[in-house]
């Protein structure tokens, strides 16, 4: 049974707990990451020399970083699901999966870390003025996307880039701040609730 290294309040673990529950692939979790479990530890550093979550663990093989774990699961499945087998449907998922972790998560960076997590020594108001300006001009290329008609980020069917985007988008929902209202943005988030897994790892989930 394939096993999940991580805390559910991380946004990179709910990726992969999304995928799995998609795909009905049984698996067990295993709480690591702080406050809970200290990753950076030789047990955990021997799976993955960067101390963080997720890593999985599927019959010996070990892999970690959140967009490679869901590929790996699409690609493990086998029937097109969540990851066409067209090669440019395929290859349009994997733009919006790339662009997810290259372009809107460092945006958001310091503007979760003062406003999400209440890090200490992120209080800067210039910074993160300019963190959820970088963050908003994402979110708005993001909206223009989703206007184009499709009810999912690279077409027709959902994919292994929607659970990625949609952790996303709920992040920026929950953020207590002053943000531009997309209302096609805002409608893709409610699509994506009514998925059963969906509901399950944004609703509840911390952002």
């Amino acid at each position: 049974m394939l096993k999940v290294l991580g805390r559910v309040t991380s946004i990179n673990v709910r990726k992969v707990l999304w995928a799995a529950d998609e795909l009905g692939m049984p698996y067990e979790r295993e709480d690591w990451g702080l406050p809970l479990r200290d990753p950076k530890v030789p047990e955990f550093l021997a799976l993955n020399p960067n101390g963080q979550v997720p890593v999985v663990i599927d019959d010996g093989f070990v892999l970690w970083e959140s967009n490679a774990i869901l590929i790996y699961l699409a690609e493990k499945a086998g029937d097109g699901r969540l990851l066409p087998m067209d090669l440019r449907e395929r290859a349009r998922v994997l733009q919006w999966l790339s662009w997810q972790v290259s372009e809107l998560g460092p945006a958001w960076g310091y503007a979760v870390q003062a406003i999400v997590r209440k890090t200490p020594g992120y209080d800067d108001p210039e910074r993160i003025a300019q963190s959820l300006q970088a963050w908003n001009e994402k979110m708005a290329l993001l909206e223009g996307q989703l206007a184009k008609g499709t009810p999912f980020i690279a077409g027709e069917t959902f994919s292994i880039a929607d659970v990625a985007l949609g952790l996303s988008v709920h992040r920026w929902m929950s953020a207590e701040a002053e943000k531009p209202e997309f209302a096609v943005v805002r409608e893709y988030y409610t699509r994506l609730l009514g998925r059963e897994a969906g509901a399950r790892w944004m609703g509840a989930a911390t952002p």
